[in-house]
């Protein structure tokens, strides 16, 4: 198997640097069945798959941080919801979280935290900001928050469906 860490134009990046994972193997699937455009999208010239997803190679371990598609932009600057969620699940007050991006005029996009709070439990924004900002940078510190007392829709293996919460997609039984 081989792997690549690749920048937005497809060129390869050096060791420790943040790119998206691309790889290689004789176990990657030729492509999507009867779909042409996704797999011109996805199987790069070479048999190399565009994995999707945002990481680096150090020492020869690869670290994943991020879905591409899930990445933040605000001012210019790379969001990784991952890390945000991390810190708030790590507050008391907090039992689940999720973090996307919206629209915003000035900004590109701001980042917005949904939260279920832990039974009996009602945290303030304001407090889940401040306990954001002792380990994130300012940029990284949600500006829009909702709180719910439902839990995230997910699919069957888990995984939170952020476009469900966004809106993008009316149905928790729909995923793309």
């Amino acid at each position: 198997m081989d792997i690549e860490i690749r920048d937005a134009d497809g060129k390869a990046l050096p060791e420790g640097v943040e790119g998206e994972i691309h790889i290689r193997s004789a176990y990657v699937m030729l492509g999507y069945w009867r779909k042409p455009e996704a797999t011109r999208e996805t199987i790069k010239p070479g048999r190399w798959l565009a994995t999707g997803d945002i990481g680096r190679v150090e020492n020869g371990l690869v670290y994943i941080n991020s879905r591409a598609r899930d990445m933040i932009l605000r001012n210019a600057e790379n969001v990784y919801p991952a890390e945000i969620e991390n810190r708030l699940e790590k507050h008391p007050a907090v039992r689940e979280a999720a973090v996307y991006g919206v629209d915003h005029a000035e900004w590109g996009q701001e980042v917005k935290a949904v939260i279920v709070p832990e039974a009996g439990t009602q945290p303030e924004p304001r407090e889940l900001a401040r306990f954001c900002a002792e380990t994130l940078a300012a940029y990284k510190v949600p500006t829009a928050w909702e709180l719910r007392a439902e839990p995230l829709p997910r699919n069957p293996s888990g995984k939170i469906l952020k476009n469900v919460l966004s809106g993008q997609t009316p149905s928790a039984f729909v995923e793309d």
